[in-house]
């Protein structure tokens, strides 16, 4: 069965969006595991628009389940995850202008640059992860640099508006997936799923771990961070 990781990066959203220093995405990050997240995911952004450095240091003392961290492939961020030491880093692009992430991380063009991210990592002992798109190049270049494990962005699907995107989509999502399961790399799913969405996913048992943050933390601002894990926990369960 698929595990389930919550990204908090917006409840830090929310504490900038008051300027109060609240809420606290540690205090959020202990509630989602009281509540049965598998792990805890947090994206260190270069202009730390979501979450801040005291954020990172308050998680890798306290998380008890798995740390994930998202992050760029720059010197800054190599430097702070080999200080960090978090249970798995997850290289994704970073462009200033977007909120989020809009797509993967291009293994045409970062290939090398992602190569030395991924050995320096591995050798200090921390597994990583590729944020790409569901693209068979992509896939391939991801085995080929050496990494752990790759997360295929969902987005284009979740945001799909007819039934002829929406097929073609998950088709590209079904078929990356197959691929990086037959070439044995770890295979796990996110962005923009939601508790809808992630009903389309049944069957699909060669994802291993599903990544979703912003629906869990809408829901959690109307329902409670306890019955919202719990109830994205329980449509995994039920894939």
């Amino acid at each position: 069965m698929a595990i389930l990781s919550v990204n908090v990066n917006h409840i830090g959203t929310l504490r900038k969006a008051g300027s109060f220093g609240y809420p606290d995405p540690v205090a959020g990050s202990v509630l989602a595991e009281l509540a049965g997240a598998d792990g805890i995911v947090v994206h260190l952004t270069e202009d730390r628009r979501h979450i801040q450095d005291r954020d990172l240091n308050m998680l890798r003392s306290i998380i008890q389940t798995k740390l994930v961290l998202k992050m760029a492939s720059t010197s800054e961020m190599v430097g702070i995850a080999l200080n960090l030491q978090p249970d798995v880093v997850t290289l994704v692009p970073e462009r200033r202008e977007e909120f989020t992430s809009k797509g993967g991380l291009d293994l045409i063009v970062h290939k090398n640059d992602a190569a030395e991210t991924v050995e320096t990592l591995q050798n200090s002992g921390i597994h990583v992860s590729v944020f790409i798109d569901p693209d068979p190049d992509q896939i391939k270049i991801a085995h080929q640099i050496n990494a752990d494990i790759v997360e295929i962005h969902t987005k284009t699907f979740c945001e799909s508006k007819t039934s002829k995107s929406r097929k073609q989509a998950f088709s590209n999502i079904l078929d990356a997936v197959k691929l990086a399961h037959k070439i044995k790399i770890g295979v796990n799913a996110g962005s923009g799923l939601c508790y809808n969405t992630i009903k389309s996913f049944k069957g699909l048992h060669e994802i291993e771990e599903f990544s979703i943050g912003h629906s869990i933390i809408s829901r959690a601002v109307l329902v409670g961070m306890e019955r919202a894990v719990k109830e994205m926990k329980a449509l995994i369960k039920d894939l």
